[in-house]
């Protein structure tokens, strides 16, 4: 979808449909004009109750060629008291998904009672643009019905802001479309594949020899019963001569369990347990495109985690980046321990902040649903810099403790840590084995397990994969 401004009137403006966001109980008095122009059309349809502006409302007008736009779209916004960001994002992303269902192609965007707000009218083109993913690759016939282009009817300049969000959603299309892709076709080999495809960056890729003699047994460990190469991806974008922020995304691009394998029920969408590491691509793609001047190096410890002869075992101890023996309770717990010995990896790069983001743990789906992301880290500064753009993007962040005492649920008789803690703080404990391994570096874990994956169509997030983490770390790295 194009986005475009343009400093014209609504009437004088020819597009196959018009929006006009509207506020509850506002009436039509903002577009008398138009509304005279179509002989009260509209105001008839408000006052006769069939368009409230409830949120979410729809009602689409023919305008039988009184002005130039050939039909007008009455968007609900709700109470005006009650507007936010992100109500006005799902708005966008409902006009969005309406208009894509009648077939429409170019629409225009009057911004008149955005205008006014505290909120600038591109949020409601950005859920429009969210809203507008389709993956249709493994489609014979694919549906190409949407939305071209939408022009932003506005005296203002906001093609920078336009152009940010444009990017943003890109990389939230791309983490998308690479969890979205089954585990056959989406191998480590495939996130190295797409790694290789940004611009403005460097990939560097550690095999797994190179793994064992560099010391990272623990993501060696989760490698061992698949036959499919691992790949520890290195990505680094040089935007400013700073120290560098370090992110760390969890790419198992397969997760059976291992020997501790994992009911069958649902395990198809165990292609998604490398959500964190596409979001980080994602992130990469849009640093690059919005020349963000940040340092970044990003880390995909990627491989797949299978049973298998040689297939690590539960009670099996090893040795990390470093230098800590990890005992293996679980084969199922196999995503902390390629993120700790990614944590130990970009150590020696002295970040300022080490960011990590991965569907960790199955209790956070059971705590937080799919609506929540929960937030770990030693460094209350950053984590409420992450708090910060979390309330920017509507990508929901909630803090969970880390005391002293959780190190208890860690402890093994027989090595350093053991990776599981049994079923009791789970979600908290798996934060707190990171931790062992973060150090003094200043250090945020982000668990995405609730929150990578919907079962249904929210307002501007398809079904399926949601791309979650990637405007969030956006935001954040904006912010910094």
């Amino acid at each position: 979808m194009k986005v475009t401004v343009r400093d014209t009137k609504e009437t004088t403006f020819s597009c196959d449909v018009l929006i006009l966001p509207l506020f509850e109980n506002q009436g039509i008095k903002q577009y008398s004009d138009i509304d005279k122009a179509l002989g009260g059309l509209p105001g008839k349809t408000i006052s006769s109750g069939e368009f409230r502006g409830r949120h979410g409302d729809m009602s689409l007008l023919h305008t039988e060629s009184r002005i130039k736009p050939a039909r007008v779209l009455l968007a609900g916004l709700g109470k005006k008291e009650d507007i936010n960001p992100d109500k006005l994002r799902q708005a966008g992303g409902r006009a969005a998904s309406y208009l894509r269902s009648i077939g429409t192609g170019n629409a225009g965007l009057s911004t008149r009672t955005i205008g006014p707000l505290h909120i600038s009218p591109v949020v409601f083109v950005e859920g429009c643009l969210l809203s507008d993913y389709r993956f249709e690759k493994y489609r014979k016939e694919e549906n190409r019905k949407g939305l071209k282009g939408i022009t932003v009817l506005s005296g203002k300049d906001i093609s920078k802001q336009i152009k940010q969000t444009e990017a943003a959603a890109k990389a939230a299309y791309l983490a998308r479309d690479l969890v979205n892709t089954p585990s056959n076709d989406m191998t480590p080999s495939g996130l190295v594949k797409a790694a290789r495809t940004l611009k403005k960056v460097s990939v560097k890729v550690i095999e797994r020899k190179q793994a064992e003699a560099l010391g990272m047994g623990a993501y060696v460990s989760v490698a061992k019963g698949s036959m499919e190469p691992s790949k520890f991806i290195v990505i680094t974008y040089k935007g400013k001569n700073v120290r560098p922020v370090a992110l760390i995304g969890k790419s198992i691009t397969f997760d059976s369990g291992g020997i501790s394998l994992k009911p069958s029920e649902g395990m198809e969408k165990m292609k998604y347990d490398m959500a964190g590491g596409a979001a980080v691509l994602g992130v990469m793609q849009a640093a690059a495109e919005m020349n963000l001047p940040v340092h970044i190096i990003a880390v995909l410890p990627a491989t797949e985690n299978l049973p298998g002869g040689s297939a690590s075992k539960p009670g099996d101890v090893v040795m990390s980046l470093e230098g800590k023996t990890i005992e293996i309770i679980t084969t199922d717990a196999e995503g902390r321990l390629a993120i700790a010995d990614a944590i130990g990896y970009v150590k020696k790069f002295k970040p300022s902040a080490i960011i990590d983001i991965a569907t960790l743990t199955g209790a956070c789906s059971i705590a937080f649903g799919n609506e929540v992301i929960a937030m770990m880290g030693n460094d209350d500064s950053l984590m409420a810099k992450m708090k910060r753009a979390s309330d920017d993007t509507a990508e929901r962040v909630w803090q969970m403790p880390l005391f002293d005492e959780y190190k208890e649920y860690i402890k093994s008789d027989i090595a350093d840590l053991k990776n599981s803690g049994g079923r009791a703080g789970s979600l908290i404990s798996s934060g707190y084995f990171l931790k062992e391994f973060a150090g003094d570096v200043p250090w945020t874990h982000l668990d995405i397990a609730g929150t990578a994956w919907t079962d249904k169509d929210r307002p501007y997030i398809p079904k399926g994969a949601t791309g979650i983490g990637v405007r969030l770390l956006l935001e954040f790295l904006k912010g910094l």
